[in-house]
């Protein structure tokens, strides 16, 4: 995946980025709740799978905002030109695989090539993909239970993948409400990036929506 070094003599962040990566837990994170009360006739509709549709919005709205296509690399930053995303894909024994799918595309040409490595990881043997996990998004789905929050494993030392979580929809009045959380390394991510996901989230959402 291609990438350009930032230069951290210049980044507006430097001080931030100095404080917040020493810390033994440097990352931050919001949930969010996303109306998808039109997305979801839509989807019923042209019989979209609900899950991949919400991946592909999710990896066009992060994709949308610089920061969350930032790693750390050592002792350097870079910026990914595009990040796909790595989700997890649930296995008939009850486990898991992990499923990577190429970001980027229009959304009637993103939806086979999802379909297909969604399925070829239920049948991979093994949990992990071997490929530049660096550059990933991390997505998942809690579906059986609506949060108001997330708990997330991470590693130690910290990594700078963006984490994000879609949880149980449920009705609110008329309106269907769907849990969206996002984890990332404050290193590189303000509060200002985490609201500007959403509001690509919600864009990316009416863009879809208004397609043929």
């Amino acid at each position: 995946m291609a990438y350009r070094v930032i230069d951290k003599e210049t980044m507006p962040r430097r001080e931030q980025f100095d404080y917040f990566r020493a810390m033994a837990q440097p990352y931050v994170g919001i949930t969010w709740e996303l109306d998808i009360t039109d997305l979801r006739r839509r989807q019923k509709a042209e019989g979209w799978p609900f899950f991949l549709t919400m991946l592909y919005l999710a990896g066009q709205a992060a994709n949308r905002v610089p920061q969350l296509r930032q790693r750390i690399r050592g002792e350097d930053v870079v910026e990914y030109d595009r990040c796909d995303t790595s989700h997890t894909v649930a296995t008939a024994d009850g486990n898991f695989r992990y499923c990577r799918v190429r970001g980027g595309l229009p959304f009637r040409e993103f939806l086979p090539l999802a379909r297909a490595a969604h399925q070829a990881a239920q049948e991979r043997p093994s949990l992990m993909e071997e490929e530049d996990e660096e550059s990933l998004l991390f997505v998942s789905s809690l579906p059986w239970t609506p949060f108001t929050g997330l708990i997330q494993p991470t590693p130690s030392p910290a990594d700078s993948n963006p984490r994000i979580t879609f949880g149980g929809y449920h009705w609110r009045g008329d309106r269907l409400i769907l849990p969206v959380s996002l984890l990332a390394n404050h290193a590189l991510v303000d509060g200002r990036h985490l609201a500007q996901f959403y509001q690509e989230l919600e864009k990316a959402t009416a863009e879809l929506l208004e397609q043929p």
